[in-house]
């Protein structure tokens, strides 16, 4: 066996042993998990998430993943916590402390905080039998399943297993509290996964190129030129959008064009876009019919612009 197929060997071995243990996982939650969820509902605080060394960091992301998806959370260290910290957990905070043996010794301060003043405190072991798991209201216990490493000490398919109960937590959380993309977004706002959840209504003018279908040609040059937006939108009596006349129309009937009204020169039917919609289907949709702007709409009935977005503004927003 060559060296490169022992490296896919030993990485095969191991990403099959933690998925086997996921499985695991899976066919053991039952009435505590929904306990945890429950409880953490219910608390009017902050979920407080700790954990000593490589727990520590999968404490660590469950905390962030429980604060971006709506429930307010925050890690605290325990050695920290012994030295001041636990003044960052309240009364009515829930506590969760992960530790594969449940005999860390540094939480030990933490898990008497809890008891003194009746803190509702979740633990996520791998023994049943530990310290924590004794200590605490609501125990998660992990299934038996060997580390990937193949010597048992380092820690690999244990910590999958509590990465992926945390995942678990904050996404059955998410979805009880009905958790949106909207949410999210107000989270998210930064980076590509808050342009990504950008709409159309962040980003759109509402100071938009409109003119009467009656207007003369002559004062429809003069809207597009000083709007600056390459276009004007041709309304009706109501105000509904009946047509569009581009930069490209001008040139196109640039003889006549003077001689004419709004009507005579406009493209009807102009393609538009909900307010509601992402920026990023904007930027398809005009991409996709060569296009570099649209008119918006409140909604689909709703015939009447109230905005236009070019797409320089998405680009700019990260938007692609």
């Amino acid at each position: 066996m060559t060296t490169a197929e022992q490296f896919l060997t030993t990485a095969r071995r191991v990403v099959d042993c933690e998925a086997d243990a996921l499985h695991l996982l899976s066919t053991s939650l039952g009435d505590s998990f929904v306990q945890a969820v429950q409880t953490i509902l219910d608390t009017k605080g902050h979920t407080i998430v700790a954990g000593m060394g490589k727990s520590g960091h999968v404490a660590r992301k469950m905390a962030a993943t429980l604060a971006s998806t709506g429930t307010p959370s925050h890690f605290v260290h325990p050695a920290e916590a012994s030295h001041g910290d636990l003044g960052m957990i309240d009364r009515d905070d829930v506590v969760v402390i992960l530790s594969n043996s449940g005999e860390t010794p540094e939480l030990a301060d933490l898990i008497a905080f809890t008891r003194r003043f009746n803190i509702k405190l979740i633990g996520i072991t791998s023994k049943p039998e530990s310290a924590l798991m004794q200590a605490c209201d609501i125990a998660l216990t992990l299934p038996h399943a060997d580390e990937a490493c193949g010597t048992g000490i380092v820690p690999t398919t244990s910590t999958t297993m509590a990465l992926a109960l945390g995942d678990a937590l904050a996404i059955a959380l998410m979805d009880h509290r009905k958790f949106t993309a909207d949410h999210f977004r107000m989270l998210h706002p930064g980076g590509q996964l808050g342009a990504r959840l950008t709409k159309v209504g962040d980003l759109m003018h509402t100071d938009m190129p409109l003119v009467a279908r009656d207007l003369p040609m002559r004062d429809v040059v003069d809207t597009i030129s000083a709007k600056g937006f390459g276009v004007a939108g041709v309304v009706d009596d109501t105000g509904a959008l009946i047509g569009i006349i581009t930069d490209g129309d001008l040139r196109r009937n640039i003889e006549s064009v003077l001689n004419q009204t709004a009507r005579d020169v406009m493209t009807p039917d102009p393609m538009t876009i909900s307010i509601d919609a992402l920026a990023g289907e904007a930027v398809s949709r005009m991409d996709d019919h060569a296009i570099t702007c649209l008119f918006v709409r409140n909604t689909a009935e709703n015939a009447r612009p109230c905005g236009i977005l070019k797409i320089q503004d998405c680009l700019r927003a990260g938007v692609v």
